[in-house]
């Protein structure tokens, strides 16, 4: 088992899906990690989807760290700044931020996900913008004056894509390949301090959003939360990971590397379009 045993993390938007397996994974390597989200205890989304940051904190604890959870609405300065402001009080440092918060889905059935972009709302933009490219952002810019002085970190973009192709849908392709831009910048800006910044590309996961949606084909093919959640780990624990900085990755890729697998013993293979 990789020890992250003493280190501090941040994972945003960790009340389900992604954001939870990575979290679940940081306590699994005795990691004390701060879970965000809007979430809270018998909260659901608009769509029935269960899931909150209690129990992403308590499952964090269960499995050998330190769950903190912490509501926060990642769209409102405050709430961030005092979240951030907390952990400086509390421990004085953050050694990991997995920008995970994206509110690109919400209202998903409102309209077609996949229009033509002449035909998408623009509350779909602000959806993936403001909780999304911003939020990551925000936190990144309050996560860097508590890593450097400690000239070390990790922050982690999640993202998606492949090999540069199209995503499918116009405002999500400019909004991830804004997430992969960001963690280039914030890599080159922060060599200097020993951080370093990445972003992660999970493959298809089967979120509590897809198990609803996905038919059972799709869910075949499919790779758990927590394989996402391994790969962070494995980054996080890595001597050289500032030899990734400024990278994208897969994270099929980084378990050929890093030789771990996904919970049920597989090792799904690098997503593909």
């Amino acid at each position: 088992m990789t020890d992250l045993q003493g280190k501090i993390a941040l994972v945003t938007g960790a009340s389900r899906g992604v954001g939870r397996g990575i979290a679940h994974e940081l306590g699994a390597a005795g990691a004390t990690v701060y879970v965000t989200g809007r979430s809270v205890a018998a909260a659901a989304t608009t769509e029935g989807l269960r899931g909150d940051v209690n129990g992403t904190a308590a499952l964090v604890t269960q499995s050998g760290g330190i769950g903190i959870a912490v509501r926060c609405d990642h769209t409102r300065d405050g709430e961030v700044e005092a979240l951030f402001e907390r952990i400086r009080r509390e421990h004085g440092r953050l050694d990991i931020l997995v920008n995970n918060v994206w509110g690109g889905y919400e209202r998903f059935g409102d309209a077609d996900f996949v229009a033509a972009f002449w035909e998408q709302p623009m509350w779909r933009w602000e959806l993936m913008f403001d909780a999304g490219v911003r939020a990551h952002y925000t936190a990144s810019r309050l996560a860097a004056p508590l890593m450097i002085p400690h000239k070390r970190g990790l922050i982690v973009n999640i993202s998606s894509g492949d090999e540069g192709k199209y995503r499918g849908q116009l405002m999500y392709d400019v909004a991830k390949a804004a997430v992969d831009r960001m963690a280039l910048g914030m890599a080159h800006e922060l060599r200097q301090y020993g951080i370093a910044a990445v972003s992660l590309y999970p493959g298809f996961t089967r979120t509590e959003r897809v198990e609803r949606f996905a038919s059972a084909d799709e869910l075949a093919g499919t790779e758990s939360p927590r394989y996402a959640g391994r790969a962070v780990v494995a980054l996080a624990a890595d001597p050289a990971v500032m030899e990734r900085s400024g990278g994208v990755y897969k994270t099929g890729a980084l378990a050929r590397d890093y030789d771990f697998t996904d919970a049920d013993g597989t090792q799904p293979p690098p997503f593909t379009f």
